[in-house]
């Protein structure tokens, strides 16, 4: 796999786009808007989401979806969640018979509660071995400027991942190959909506033991949905479950916890997403993941909470205190 498309120029798939560039791979990134895509060509600068980023000279950028697609043998997918369907119907035409989608996309389709891997079989019309996806800790500012990190490439044909593993191995960015495709885009989304609670506890003022509590409860709800779903136990003791949960509720570069930070400190939903540039994609995907967790008979409490502050008017004080007074029982109860 030598050639890849990036479609999206948000901070990680232009992030993303660069590893793949040091590792190797000629690479495309498209741009819904022309200017950023001139930005990147003329100044190799992302203004708007890497702006203090010197990113590589040959990665060309375009507005044209099909000059994009001209190809490629990975098609790299970093657009909102709640776009892809869409997108990729418009798309689809263009993409090489052969192509590999590789999503980087952390969310739970809203009314089907399918994954994205999901939705880009159903709307490609591919088998699942030619979908792949990336998960893990993976900030997108700090791989941007070449820091080491790790992550985990997942398909169910493991011959498919060593190529995409191969394709993005630039050095600092260090990724693994895994199977499990429904765990680790499972850790991913849900991880997103940890992060929002994580980001509430924290303006509401409270300390590390509250957000470490959050973080272990949080991954036990996790693993209890997707053991149901039949995703391997071991991927959420990974760089694409705790790993990926532990940065993404930890650091302030996280839009997630930053976002449930704002709503802590008094902000209105309206306000708070007033002001969120980028999208964080736990406030869409919270209810598509607690009615998953409902077809399958699976308590999420920290999922469902959220849910009811982001989308039913609970205030955050509230939540927190509901989740608190919910009877303790053993650590490993199914229902805790």
């Amino acid at each position: 796999m030598t050639k890849a498309a990036v479609l999206g120029a948000g901070s990680w798939g232009t992030a993303f786009a660069q590893v793949l560039v040091d590792a190797g791979t000629e690479t495309t990134l498209w741009s819904r808007r022309p200017e950023i895509a001139a930005s990147i060509n003329a100044a190799h600068r992302n203004p708007d989401y890497l702006p203090d980023v010197e990113l590589p000279p040959t990665l060309r950028a375009t507005s044209d979806p099909e000059e994009a697609f001209a190809g490629a043998d990975l098609v790299v997918l970093a657009i909102p969640s709640a776009t892809l369907r869409d997108n990729l119907k418009s798309w689809v035409d263009l993409v090489g018979s052969r192509s590999v989608f590789v999503s980087l996309m952390k969310g739970i389709e809203v009314g089907t509660s399918k994954r994205m891997s999901e939705v880009i079989i159903e709307v490609a019309d591919v088998p699942d071995e030619r979908v792949a996806v990336i998960s893990g800790p993976n900030l997108a500012k700090e791989i941007a400027a070449r820091q080491p990190a790790a992550s985990v490439v997942a398909c169910t044909d493991l011959e498919v991942a060593g190529a995409l593993q191969r394709a993005c191995n630039s050095g600092y960015f260090r990724p693994y190959t895994n199977h499990d495709v429904l765990g680790c885009e499972l850790g991913g989304a849900v991880k997103n909506v940890i992060a929002l609670a994580v980001g509430m506890s924290v303006g509401l003022g409270f300390g590390d033991n509250a957000r470490a509590s959050l973080i272990t409860r949080g991954l036990a709800e996790t693993a209890r949905l997707g053991e149901s779903l039949g995703a391997d136990p071991m991927t959420f003791a990974g760089l694409a479950g705790l790993g990926d949960l532990a940065a993404t509720c930890m650091s302030p570069l996280s839009r997630n916890r930053t976002f449930g930070e704002n709503l802590g400190r008094g902000m209105t939903l309206d306000e708070v997403v007033a002001i969120t540039r980028q999208t964080a994609e736990g406030v869409k995907s919270c209810r598509s993941i607690l009615d998953l967790a409902r077809m399958h008979g699976v308590e999420v409490p920290i999922t469902e909470h959220v849910a009811l502050v982001v989308h039913e008017g609970m205030t955050v004080s509230e939540m927190l205190q509901s989740l608190l007074s919910r009877d303790p029982k053993h650590e490993r109860d199914a229902d805790v």
